[in-house]
C-alpha cells in the first residue's frame, strides 16, 4: 500500500488539546477529514488541516494519486519541547508557566 506523510514540528499548542482535533479525522476519507477540520472551532483544526493538505500534496506529486482515493491512515500528535516561563506572585514568589508544543504526523494512503 502506498502511503504519503507530512510532519509539522514545534507547533505552539498543547498536545492534549491538539489530540481532540486529531480524533475527529482518524480513519476518514481525506475530503471528509478536511471538511471536519474546517468546520471545527478548534485552533488545532486549522493547524492539522495545513498538515493534511501537505500530506495530500505529497501523495499527488510523489505517488501520482488522486485526492478522492485517499484516506487518513494515521494521525499522531506527539509532545514537543516545553518552553518554561514564570509568572510573578505575591510576596516575591513565582509560579511556573509551561508553554507546551506539539509535533503533528499525518499518514495518508490509497484505498
Amino acid at each position: 500500500m502506498e502511503t504519503a506523510r507530512s510532519i509539522t514540528k514545534y507547533v505552539r499548542i498543547p498536545p492534549r488539546k491538539a489530540r481532540l482535533a486529531a480524533d475527529l479525522i482518524r480513519g476518514l476519507a481525506v475530503e471528509e477529514a478536511s471538511l471536519q477540520l474546517m468546520a471545527s472551532q478548534l485552533k488545532a483544526g486549522k493547524l492539522l488541516n495545513k498538515t493534511l493538505d501537505s500530506a495530500v500534496a505529497n501523495a499527488e506529486t510523489q505517488l501520482e494519486l488522486q485526492r478522492r482515493d485517499l484516506f487518513v491512515q494515521e494521525v499522531r500528535v506527539d509532545a514537543g519541547p516545553v518552553l518554561k516561563r514564570a509568572k510573578g506572585k505575591n510576596k516575591g514568589g513565582r509560579v511556573p508557566v509551561m508553554k507546551r508544543t506539539s509535533h503533528f504526523t499525518i499518514v495518508i494512503a490509497a484505498k
